[in-house]
């Protein structure tokens, strides 16, 4: 008898699935352990296993489908045994729109009530109706809330090559934009053009005239991410009492210790700026460790390892990757596995378990420019750092000289509950002396 395979949930917080991609086709021998299909959860795109053996007799989830997580998606079973699609039921959204004030009912009747009498149209006719595809794939000029459709390697390339996967027309399987597409787009000259919510690429030649718009107007259906991402930051900000300290440091000893490693070890050497905050934080969560902790309700727990988080920006969304026991690693340890993270983090990649259980997170901007920001806390974690870019600016020496100096900002965003002021002070004087006395940051 065939077995009906159902949404299993991916992640902790979801509710609902979109297929993006089937990697298996209807008719086609499958076995336990293998990857039948490509869903984004509200984290990342994960493919997804089945414990099953037998033939995929039909698929009853069309390709960019919504499903909530226990719905059917698939019937696996012996070859030539016949199987009808159970009945679905609608997929719920993930959590109601508590800024809404009015009951669905009422606002239907208050619309109705006002809603004048419909004065008699003339006929025209109906203009001719287009067959959807629910396998249709996303061309150039297609708009809406449609998903491009890009193996992950070739969605790297694009961004290496500064070209929009929304210009290419893929031919791959079902339309997928693959590796040789965005080869061949980057050989053929194009406009700058942007993709929904981005930018073009910093420093490329306008083209075209004042007169054009700056992007395609268009309403674009949130993402799983998206949507996850709104929610809990709301949930943060209005229901965690934040409180943020700020300070200066001399990052000029750090960046010298960094020229100096990369001079001597080469590729051996190769961290970044970021991985050696990262570590200074540990260290500094070392000596004030009751920032290392959690509100919990009516207790909170303190964390006996420093599992340190970094943001990292990807299409439509952010998310936290975990260094897990970063007391316990090397700066270079932490810099190979956050390149690592980060690389299967903007492929959409990422395991469950790499995402989650981190007890304090890095937020950097700098890289961008930015001088100085407040980060909002990613729960459940007691406080999150914002890291600004590095300045060159006049500075008084200890010999009263005025002198270059290179400053960063520092802002510690604290949940008042698990983390006082001056214990967030205390923190931030730490992390001051471990960056500019960066020798510790080696052990």
């Amino acid at each position: 008898m065939a077995s009906i395979i159902e949404m299993p949930k991916l992640s902790d917080t979801m509710t609902v699935g979109t297929l993006v991609t089937w990697l298996k086709k209807e008719g086609e021998s499958v076995a336990s352990g293998d990857k039948i299909a490509e869903v984004e959860t509200d984290k990342a795109t994960m493919e997804m296993e089945i414990f099953e053996d037998g033939v995929l007799l039909k698929q009853f989830v069309a390709t960019g489908e919504e499903v909530a997580v226990g719905e059917p998606i698939c019937a696996i079973g012996e070859k030539g045994e016949k199987v009808d699609a159970p009945e679905k039921k609608k997929a719920e959204p993930a959590k109601k729109d508590e800024t809404s004030k009015k009951e669905p009912e009422s606002e239907a009747k208050e619309s109705k009530a006002k809603e004048p009498e419909p004065k008699p149209e003339k006929k025209s006719s109906p203009p001719p109706s287009v067959p959807a595809s629910p396998t249709a794939t996303k061309t150039p000029a297609s708009t809406g809330s449609e998903r491009v459709k890009i193996s992950p390697l070739a969605r790297k390339l694009a961004e290496q090559s500064g070209v929009n996967p929304a210009n290419i027309q893929g031919t791959g399987p079902g339309g997928r934009i693959v590796r040789a597409d965005v080869e061949a787009a980057a050989k053929s000259p194009q406009p700058v053009t942007a993709a929904p919510g981005t930018s073009a690429p910093t420093g490329a030649p306008f083209v075209g005239t004042a007169a054009q718009p700056v992007q395609e107007e268009k309403v674009v259906k949130v993402s799983n991410m998206r949507g996850a991402i709104a929610r809990r930051l709301v949930e943060s900000k209005n229901e965690l009492p934040h409180f943020y300290l700020e300070i200066e440091v001399d990052v000029g000893p750090l960046l010298a210790l960094r020229e100096q490693v990369k001079e001597s070890l080469g590729d051996a050497g190769r961290i970044s700026v970021n991985d050696m905050i990262i570590k200074a934080c540990a260290h500094a969560l070392r000596r004030v460790s009751s920032v290392n902790a959690s509100w919990q309700g009516e207790t909170i727990k303190y964390h006996g390892a420093a599992h340190v988080s970094f943001a990292v920006a990807i299409d439509d969304g952010l998310i936290t990757p975990v260094v897990f026991d970063t007391h316990a690693k090397t700066v270079f340890q932490i810099g190979q596995e956050t390149r690592e993270l980060a690389g299967r983090a903007k492929a959409r990649k990422l395991k469950p378990e790499e995402f989650t259980g981190g007890t304090f997170c890095v937020s950097n901007l700098g890289m961008m420019g930015v001088r100085r920001f407040s980060a909002i806390i990613n729960p459940p974690n007691g406080a999150i750092l914002a890291v600004g870019t590095t300045v060159k600016t006049p500075v008084v020496n200890e010999k009263n000289e005025i002198v270059v100096g290179q400053r960063m900002s520092l802002t510690l965003s604290c949940d008042h509950r698990v983390v006082d002021g001056a214990t967030g002070a205390e923190f931030l004087a730490a992390l001051r002396d471990i960056i500019e006395k960066p020798v510790q940051i080696l052990f």
